[in-house]
């Protein structure tokens, strides 16, 4: 918090300042104060929506829920797996959905979602789908001509689209970053909050985006049932960091891409026998292959026993078969990430002549 508070400071905003050490402590109004709101707009959405566009919960997760508990009720909802949990799972939660298709994200598709196939899985009663760009878990940002495919398909069968938007802003080239699925499609909602892009996890600020009133008012009604409201100083927090928005992604892609660059060299360079992966190009995650002589959850065992964690494909599928089981999520994003890449080279090294003896005999 003082670091934020100084790079406010520096800016030479001190009404922020005044207003974070003077605020009362009632409760702020269902989807967020008027002044957070607007910043939102003008900073992510350059006011392309207004205020009244936005809705403010406490963190991402409950704001995914929310619009799942709207929009796949009463019909049938798409989804993509491997998937982040809540972008998988959620239009289950809701009461009265038709049911769920979950369509899968191939690495020989470089984990891009296959028109074609959301094709073949519409039916007449579809009318939500969810999709995760940057998509996580595997780092990876879908092409804008995609993403006006994917639009177009949903356009024609008149379906609402959810695209949890947690990683944009980390693309790491300006030119790939996609437009907002709340601006760029009728029926379209984006979900952000303040956790990856500017690394303000304890803000728990996160938000839906929506420029089609009538989905608003639905989602409000839902929201005021099912989720308590901000702090003013979780409010005024999101503020600053909006206000210093940019110094804080430079800082931030600095290091992930510093990051980057010491993860690709351990896997295309130092280990590639063991390691393999799509080079991500957007956010601080990836989805790296294992091609020793275990699962990827049996090496998130042996990874934890010595103090290393990950993600393994389990976490991100129920559907873990031989595609994907190998696969794990690494995360680039913190100052501390090359410690714990030297620990695991140091893990590596101790183990290259079992694992080639276990994969003699595993191939024989």
């Amino acid at each position: 918090m003082p670091e934020l508070v100084n790079k406010v400071k520096d800016s030479g905003d001190t009404e922020l300042i005044d207003l974070y050490h003077n605020h009362d402590l009632e409760y702020v109004p269902n989807g967020g104060s008027i002044d957070l709101r607007r910043d939102i707009a003008r900073v992510i959405y350059d006011n392309e929506l207004s205020a009244e566009h936005i809705l403010v919960f406490p963190g991402g997760q409950v704001a995914n829920q929310t619009a799942a508990l709207v929009f796949a009720s009463g019909g049938h909802s798409i989804v993509f797996t491997p998937g982040y949990q809540s972008t998988v799972e959620s239009p289950q939660w809701a009461a009265g959905n038709e049911g769920v298709t979950k369509l899968r994200r191939r690495p020989e598709n470089n984990w891009q979602v296959d028109p074609q196939e959301l094709k073949g899985a519409i039916r007449p009663n579809t009318n939500f789908l969810i999709l995760n760009e940057p998509y996580n878990p595997g780092g990876i940002v879908m092409s804008a001509d995609l993403q006006k495919e994917v639009i177009d398909i949903c356009r024609k069968h008149g379906i609402t689209i959810l695209c949890d938007e947690i990683y944009r802003l980390l693309e790491h080239s300006d030119e790939i970053r996609l437009p907002t699925m709340a601006e760029a499609y009728e029926k379209g909602i984006s979900a952000a909050s303040m956790s990856k892009p500017w690394g303000g996890c304890g803000i728990t600020i996160g938000w839906l985006a929506c420029k089609n009133m009538d989905m608003v008012r639905r989602m409000v009604d839902v929201q005021y049932f099912g989720t308590a409201c901000v702090s003013r100083a979780s409010e005024i927090q999101g503020r600053m960091v909006l206000r210093v928005s940019e110094t804080l992604l430079r800082e931030r892609l600095d290091v992930i891409l510093s990051n980057k660059a010491l993860l690709q060299y351990f896997i295309e360079d130092l280990y590639s026998e063991w390691f393999q992966w799509r080079r991500p190009n957007a956010g601080a995650i990836a989805f790296v292959k294992f091609n020793g002589p275990w699962t990827s959850a049996e090496l998130g065992r042996h990874l934890a026993e010595a103090g290393i964690s990950i993600k393994p494909a389990y976490c991100f599928t129920d559907l873990v078969e031989e595609e994907v089981e190998d696969y794990f999520r690494v995360g680039f994003g913190e100052r501390k990430m090359p410690l714990a890449l030297e620990a695991l080279g140091k893990f590596v090294k101790g183990r290259e002549e079992s694992w080639r003896a276990a994969m003699a005999v595993k191939d024989k």
